[in-house]
């Protein structure tokens, strides 16, 4: 019997943004090293809006959160913007509970953030 991958994350162009879409478990390990690297790609590469849509996404961790961060110190040093959308309740809550939900731009959905784009 196969075990499926608890994630998923892909990045693909959305109109004038880069799309990072995350499924499953977003925690410690290859999940994470991969949204760092996509996000990382992205802002290096140019990006001038990054949307991380996580309408998939069933967990995310403090490693993860901390790529977030990350990534959104590169991008205000690059001036670009980030963006967190679609994001279940219980992700939600620990952006909450972290204070983090001031200081990320989140957006209730990937519509939503794209729309803003400009």
């Amino acid at each position: 019997m196969t075990r499926e991958s608890p994630h998923r994350i892909e990045s693909r162009k959305e109109g004038g943004a880069t799309v990072i879409s995350c499924e499953g478990r977003i925690t410690l390990g290859l999940a994470t090293n991969t949204l760092r690297n996509l996000l990382r790609e992205a802002l290096e590469g140019g990006a001038k809006t990054v949307v991380v849509d996580f309408s998939g996404a069933s967990q995310l961790d403090s490693t993860g959160i901390g790529e977030l961060v990350g990534a959104l110190s590169l991008a205000n040093e690059r001036g670009a913007s980030l963006r967190l959308a679609a994001m279940p309740p219980k992700i939600r809550e620990l952006l909450r509970i972290t204070r983090l939900d001031t200081v990320f731009d989140v957006r209730e959905s990937l519509e939503e953030a794209l729309k803003s784009s400009g």
